[in-house]
């Protein structure tokens, strides 16, 4: 397995970044096919060959993702996507 993790600070406040990192999910989940749920300030992630979470705090979200095998290959690419939606739901 692999595993991606992309941490961003911010100054968004709490409930802020919270809706931003709505909004990740929600683009994350559409184009890999992910369910996802909410737990207090996390979110879980799931689909196929892929699984992760979604932490918000303070002045930091953060994202982890652990990949399969066959995911593990793209690895690089799946992390630079995960890192542009973040730093432009971060805007």
């Amino acid at each position: 397995m692999s595993k991606i993790t992309v941490e961003r600070a911010h100054t968004l406040g709490h409930e802020a970044a919270r809706e931003k990192a709505e909004q990740l999910v929600q683009k994350l989940s559409e184009k890999y096919g992910l369910a996802h749920e909410w737990k207090g300030d996390s979110v879980s992630l799931e689909g196929k060959g892929a699984k992760g979470r979604v932490d918000v705090e303070a002045a930091l979200i953060r994202v982890t993702i652990e990949l399969n095998f066959i995911l593990s290959a793209m690895s690089g690419a799946i992390k630079t996507e995960v890192e542009k939606v973040l730093d432009k739901a971060l805007v």
